[in-house]
């Protein structure tokens, strides 16, 4: 448990930030898992389902790989100009172990929650925001990543009914390398604009003084950069914990039907003390240290210090689903829940700190607190799924998924594209007397949105698409 506590990945994100199934059982059903038994990933889905599985215990290890394919194309006077992000591949492990004793089940599981992410290289429409003769090359990327260790107990109090219940440690990472140019930064810092966001703090007042004062004539970019350059962990990071709650019932042997609640998490602000920031200027350097003008000349400001991204949290969420056996061979299983982005979701928000300095390239100030506005809607997700045991040992699945985009375009960033809505999932597994393995590949269509920018304001519209091809594979001892 704690290697794969190590290893868990970040994910990307495909109803908003989060998967749209867990485990490879559920996935190949469009993540249907409510009311059926689908493996230790019950901890993930509706911990009540443990208490389905045979006496005994189980081991699942799994593996997925995420494939997103993600594109952003600038719609200008000049024309429209394509990027690629280049973050197209992310392994993802798990880990599971349930047991049942009588009347109870208990066990532990790791998972990888979700995330989202993009990486656009420096050769892209991104990496000269500020249009320079000589472009700085500036590569913008995130990476969101959310994993949990979770301790299940299921008591089922007669044959019909199964409660269960789990605490989870939950912990985040993040990176950002993000470039803003003039006109984006000015819509933060000056009020009475259609503001994508704010920003505040004594570093935003000290380059607005310069500004106004004329020691500083252009901004050329702002680059904010706390990353790791890792697949697997995130610069800033958050520890914190999360329960939830499910129940099944089946009130007769063919049918069963589930429920299942997930808190909002309690995460400490994503933290670190290695972040940097750049500010390139167009500026007079003897007016910026108070003296006569001399002349504007093109200087990049580089800062270090802290950086804090405040009150980041996953959403609480509530679900209810029902299995239905046809035949004893034939398996429909559908579920429906609610995701709470707007609980979590309305801002996002960072904080910097310079270390101590006493002038940051002539213009004072150590703070800059920078929001990013984000409004998002909650979440309806319906998922449909069936299982066919096409001969002993064999089983095929397949399902739909869908969510809708939880995004506003008015705030859809290029960096954060969580705006998939329809999955279609397959999968098979095979059962052995005490080894089985299971496996899944999921297709999210394709989805497109344009931000249409703010023409007025010098910001024009960005459309995003995303796309994914995944898969996941479990390999399960059953004893």
């Amino acid at each position: 448990a704690a290697i794969a506590a190590v290893l868990a990945n970040s994910a990307y994100a495909t109803n908003g930030m989060n998967l749209e199934g867990y485990g490879p059982v559920a996935t190949a059903m469009g993540g249907a898992s409510m009311a059926y038994d689908n493996g230790t990933a019950a901890v993930m889905n509706n911990p009540a389902t443990l208490g389905l599985m045979a006496e005994g215990a189980r081991v699942d290890v799994a593996l997925g790989m995420l494939g997103p394919e993600v594109k952003a194309t600038i719609h200008t006077p000049n024309g429209d100009f394509g990027a690629s992000s280049d973050a197209n591949a992310f392994l993802m492990p798990a880990l599971g172990y349930a047991r049942k004793n009588g009347a109870w089940t208990y066990g532990l599981g790791v998972f990888a929650q979700g995330g989202m992410g993009t990486e656009f290289s420096g050769t892209t429409w991104m990496s000269n925001p500020g249009q320079q003769a000589s472009s700085p090359s500036l590569v913008n990327r995130s990476e969101v990543s959310v994993g949990r260790l979770i301790f299940p107990l299921v008591f089922q109090p007669n044959s019909a009914w199964r409660v269960g219940g789990s605490v989870d440690i939950v912990w985040a990472g993040m990176d950002l390398q993000m470039a803003m140019n003039q006109a984006q930064f000015m819509n933060l810092t000056t009020p009475g604009k259609q503001n994508i966001g704010t920003a505040s703090g004594t570093l935003a007042t000290g380059f607005g003084q310069a500004f106004q004062g004329g020691a500083i004539t252009e901004l050329h970019y702002a680059y904010f950069d706390f990353s790791d350059d890792s697949k697997i962990t995130g610069k800033a990071k958050g520890y914190g914990a999360a329960g939830k709650l499910g129940v099944t019932f089946q009130p007769m042997p063919a049918l069963t039907l589930g429920a299942t609640y997930h808190s909002k998490t309690s995460l400490s602000d994503l933290e670190t003390s290695d972040a940097k920031m750049s500010m390139s200027i167009k500026a007079d350097p003897s007016m910026l240290a108070g003296n006569a003008p001399t002349g504007q000349v093109d200087m990049t400001v580089p800062l270090t210090g802290k950086m804090t991204v405040v009150n980041f949290q996953w959403p609480d969420t509530y679900g209810i689903g029902a299995s239905w056996k046809a035949t004893d061979k034939l398996m429909f299983a559908g579920d429906i829940k609610r995701i709470n982005w707007s609980g979590v979701m309305k801002n996002f928000t960072m904080k910097f700190e310079a270390d101590n300095v006493t002038s940051n390239g002539g213009f004072a100030g150590k703070v800059l607190d920078a929001t990013l506005y984000q409004d998002w809607s909650d979440q309806t997700v319906v998922a449909l799924g069936g299982a066919l045991e096409v001969v002993p040992g064999m089983t095929l699945r397949a399902g739909y998924n869908h969510a809708s985009n939880p995004i506003p375009d008015k705030y859809l960033n290029a960096l954060f594209p969580a705006i998939i809505e329809d999955h279609v999932t397959f999968g098979a597994g095979l059962q052995g007397k005490c080894s089985s393995f299971d496996m899944s590949v999921t297709r999210a269509l394709k989805t497109e949105a344009t931000n249409p920018g703010i023409q007025s304001e010098g910001l024009p519209s960005v459309t995003s698409e995303h796309s994914q091809l995944s898969w996941q594979l479990m390999y399960s001892y059953k004893f």
